[in-house]
């Protein structure tokens, strides 16, 4: 594995989910507007977010791509939620799936992003980005690191 040689970066690179600093602490409610969903995506420049119940339990993940199809369909996202938009697929990982396996999962999946899971609830999301800085050694963000 090649690696940057940078404080704070363990020897060998990072190699839990857990380890790295993810950047998409994004979650949406199961009944939050979807028009405002796709707003705060946009706002954030975040590709999807994980979707909770009331209670807190991940119960799907909205994406980009699901707020295209529901405008491709003629649907006004002002009248649906992240539940009538999200996709229903329960696909996460928790902080100690390498992350080997989370870019298999996230490629095989065809993920942008991946809910991270811990206690049971959705804690954050890791994005191919955060993994491939994982992956060469970057513990902190490019921008954080020329400050």
């Amino acid at each position: 594995m090649t690696t940057l040689a940078e404080p704070g970066v363990p020897a060998g690179g990072f190699k839990t989910v857990g380890q790295i600093r993810a950047t998409n602490a994004l979650i949406f409610r199961r009944d939050q507007n979807a028009m405002g969903v796709a707003v705060e995506l946009l706002a954030t420049h975040t590709p999807g977010a994980p979707v909770v119940d009331e209670r807190g339990a991940f119960i799907g993940f909205i994406s980009e791509f699901d707020i295209l199809r529901a405008l491709e369909a003629k649907k006004d996202l002002n009248r649906l939620t992240a539940g009538d938009v999200m996709a229903k697929e329960h696909i996460a990982v928790t902080d100690e799936t390498s992350v080997d396996e989370a870019v298999k999962i996230m490629e095989g999946k065809r993920l942008l992003s991946l809910p991270v899971k811990r206690n049971g609830k959705v804690a954050y999301s890791i994005t191919r980005h955060d993994l491939l800085r994982a992956w060469i050694g970057l513990g902190v963000s490019i921008e954080d690191a020329a400050g």
